[in-house]
């Protein structure tokens, strides 16, 4: 497989938040509201997936929310708790969940992140993100000592629309300043990320930390791509 760019997925991708759970609860704790972080583990995926089904086909979910991203998360937290039997969230738990997610202190890099990374722009890979979220990414990667190493950071806030939607891929493409067939996009999710990408043109690569993808290991990227 040849490259001249590789696009990026964010979340299980580049980061994840080990303690989600654990800071969701204590947060909320905080404010009155009593839930068990394995019942937010537990309860955020099927709130997620509702309210994606409920936002307009492929429109970033956030921005055609009626609050923006922060109602979208007021609402989210609210369904979480209402889903796991426990007392509304104040706008002011949620409003402090929403800035604690934007600091790096809440998510943590895979181990191998750094070295890629270092190791495709050393090879003159010219490197983007492209990921369904919100305004905070920039400024998260940004704290995390990552955006330097990207061209762009394609969000769906600032497209206006979500993957698999070609204009989200169509964006990174022209900020890579290449042709849709000389990027490899790299995600976890099949839908988004793989058959997405595929379809605006790209070249894809399916990551599943499992071992039932392309790539076990954003570390085996260097490899598929012969550097």
């Amino acid at each position: 497989m040849r490259a001249v760019a590789v696009s990026l997925d964010v979340t299980r991708t580049l980061l994840h938040a080990p303690r989600l759970g654990e800071i969701y609860a204590g947060t909320l704790a905080r404010h009155g509201v009593t839930i068990a972080p394995e019942a937010v583990r537990r309860t955020m995926p099927v709130v997620w997936r509702e309210l994606a089904r409920e936002a307009p086909a492929a429109r970033d979910r956030f921005g055609t929310h009626p609050g923006g991203a922060r109602g979208f998360w007021h609402e989210l937290i609210g369904r979480i708790c209402e889903l796991a039997g426990a007392a509304p969230p104040p706008a002011a738990a949620t409003a402090e969940l929403f800035a604690r997610f934007a600091e790096p202190e809440a998510w943590r890099l895979f181990p191998e992140v750094p070295e890629t990374l270092a190791a495709l722009a050393a090879a003159g890979v010219r490197l983007a993100v492209v990921s369904n979220w919100d305004e905070r990414l920039p400024l998260l990667l940004d704290r995390l000592g990552l955006a330097a190493r990207f061209r762009a950071i394609v969000t769906s806030a600032a497209v206006g629309w979500e993957k698999p939607h070609p204009a989200i891929f169509a964006r990174a493409v022209a900020a890579l300043g290449v042709a849709p067939e000389e990027v490899v996009h790299v995600g976890d999710d099949r839908r988004e990320d793989v058959a997405g990408a595929r379809a605006a043109g790209l070249q894809a690569l399916h990551l599943d930390r499992g071992g039932e993808g392309d790539l076990a290991s954003l570390a085996e990227l260097p490899g598929w791509l012969g550097i």
